[in-house]
């Protein structure tokens, strides 16, 4: 896929299409899956509204999820993409197009010892999420389809800070930009990003398929065929770091992020992270109760 520095900047809502929006997702995990989280900046201007997702995991950690769908939209034309609200401040910044982008964060999220409570009250011990981190490109582009845009390898370093604990990173992930109209109440996908230890990357996107799942939606181990090969890969989930996805209407998708440790029957091994959206069947109304939602 060929990119021009201009594609990593904002583009222009598409006119009548409430569900348009344009996203930047960059994730990361050490080299040995220890610790791993990520950022999601989500504009959604056809609804006047930003949403924001960060999440750190690891080796005997909790979940310590911030999420955020009732933010304002950062301002237009900024170089950056900054985000402030009460106990959150963020900045994504294109440092060299195509090549470096840098993340801050300063936030209060939760530490859930069940991350399936993300899906419910999502209550838990306060706990402080700090980031300051750098991904830096380290191969091609891979094409995103739904909605349109790409996903590109990176290394990433930096510091990460959660409760009293400053914690280094040096690592490996990937960032994402996408825009179009995502309908995530009414289509269900799986998307798969990850690297093995030699150094090959991949991007793979599913729509209308899911992998068989567990309790609660999440996924049980499986495998899956690496995008443009024959090579089988073993998936297992490591760690879990899911959103509640809330949309108009009380509509509802549960989004199943997780951690993933790969293997390849060669010996080969790798991480990365794994996403399966779940639109849910909205709730009927109690009897009696008489109202409107909006369309």
């Amino acid at each position: 896929m060929e990119l021009v520095p201009g594609d990593e900047g904002r583009h222009r809502l598409d006119p009548g299409q409430p569900e348009w929006e344009e996203s930047w997702d960059l994730e990361f995990h050490t080299a040995e899956a220890e610790l791993a989280g990520y950022v999601r900046l989500t504009l959604r201007p056809g609804r006047q509204v930003a949403w924001f997702w960060a999440a750190l995991v690891g080796r005997g950690r909790p979940l310590v999820t911030v999420v955020d769908h009732e933010l304002r939209l950062p301002a237009p034309g900024s170089p950056s993409l900054d985000l402030r609200a009460e106990g959150l401040w963020t900045s994504l910044t294109c440092e060299t197009p195509l090549e470096h982008w840098s993340v801050g964060l300063e936030a209060f999220g939760v530490a859930l010892d069940d991350p399936t409570e993300a899906y419910r009250s999502g209550r838990g011990d306060r706990t402080a999420l700090g980031l300051d981190l750098e991904w830096e490109t380290t191969g091609g582009a891979h094409h995103h389809p739904h909605p349109d845009g790409y996903h590109l390898p990176c290394q990433v370093h930096g510091e990460v800070l959660v409760g009293p604990e400053v914690l280094g990173v040096d690592g490996w992930g990937g960032r994402s930009h996408a825009w179009g109209d995502r309908r995530w109440w009414e289509h269900t996908w799986c998307d798969t990003r990850g690297r093995l230890d030699d150094g090959l990357p991949w991007h793979d996107h599913r729509s209308g398929s899911a992998p068989a799942l567990g309790p609660e939606g999440l996924p049980r181990p499986g495998r899956l065929v690496l995008p443009g090969t024959t090579t089988e890969v073993a998936v297992e989930a490591l760690h879990h770091a899911p959103v509640l996805v809330v949309g108009p209407g009380a509509r509802t998708s549960r989004l199943a992020r997780s951690l993933c440790r790969y293997r390849v029957a060669d010996g080969r091994t790798g991480a990365g992270w794994s996403e399966w959206n779940q639109p849910q069947q909205p709730r009927p109304p109690h009897p009696g109760f008489v109202g409107s939602s909006e369309p």
